[in-house]
């Protein structure tokens, strides 16, 4: 979970975000709620009512006007302290919270904003041709990641950025191509939000042979194990054709 605090036409405003699926707990700011007090919390630019919590007459805590029971189920409040906790969180939870007091005229005593990033794919990368040049060779390779949002895609040499492509809000597709020389250092493709990230790497054979990238690949293992294959097999039937025609001149 990350926290930034920002100020927003003077309120304090803090910047909550974790990943889809994770718990995060929204503070009141108070160390205890005091009798005849209520908590309450609210969602959103129409504040609607999320959640409150009284000691008021043993009334406890209500959830407002969520009629969704799976919602429900994934509030909870501290009785203690009136702080919120959503559980399995979802992406529709992203969005503005406050919580205010009764004893103090509802002004706010927190507000958060609450953003919850989906869990990132692992890049794809996709070998999509080969060719030489002045005796040097190349590969081009194709970056991909699916259905992603506030992401950025990036190749890099080392810990340098060679090129780099971002989406903001829609769920997209996203690819990125390099060519790359083969006989230069190793390379991976990154894709990013503020909070996570996920790396594919891409070492280049040595030495190159027909441009072979090596990636950890089920199919970049296969292609070096049928060329293995393929050069034993070879080996094999010159040896055989070289004693079988040895025989036949000891035999004229």
């Amino acid at each position: 979970m990350h926290i930034n605090v920002v100020c927003v036409c003077g309120v304090e405003v803090k910047s909550v975000s974790v990943t889809e699926g994770d718990s995060v707990t929204l503070e009141s700011a108070l160390a205890e709620i005091q009798s005849k007090d209520m908590i309450m919390w609210r969602f959103g630019p129409q504040d609607f009512l999320l959640a409150k919590i009284s000691r008021d007459d043993n009334k406890g805590e209500n959830f407002g006007d969520v009629t969704d029971e799976k919602s429900r189920d994934r509030l909870k409040l501290d009785n203690q302290t009136g702080s919120l906790t959503i559980t399995n969180s979802r992406i529709s939870d992203s969005g503005l919270y406050t919580v205010s007091s009764r004893t103090k005229g509802d002004t706010p005593l927190h507000t958060f904003n609450l953003t919850v990033y989906a869990h990132l794919p692992v890049p794809v990368l996709i070998i999509t041709s080969s060719q030489s040049s002045s005796s040097v060779q190349y590969c081009s390779v194709l970056c991909s990641v699916v259905n992603v949002s506030t992401v950025s895609l990036s190749w890099y040499k080392g810990n340098s950025v060679l090129n780099s492509t971002s989406v903001s809000d829609l769920s997209i597709s996203l690819s990125l191509p390099l060519e790359i020389d083969c006989l230069d250092d190793s390379y991976s493709c990154v894709v990013n939000n503020p909070i996570s990230n996920q790396t594919t790497h891409l070492n280049l054979c040595q030495p190159c042979l027909d441009c072979i990238c090596c990636y950890g690949s089920t199919e970049a293992g296969i292609r070096l194990a049928l060329s293995a294959v393929v050069a034993v097999a070879t080996v094999a039937v010159l040896f055989c054709d070289i004693r079988s025609r040895s025989h036949q001149k000891r035999v004229n």
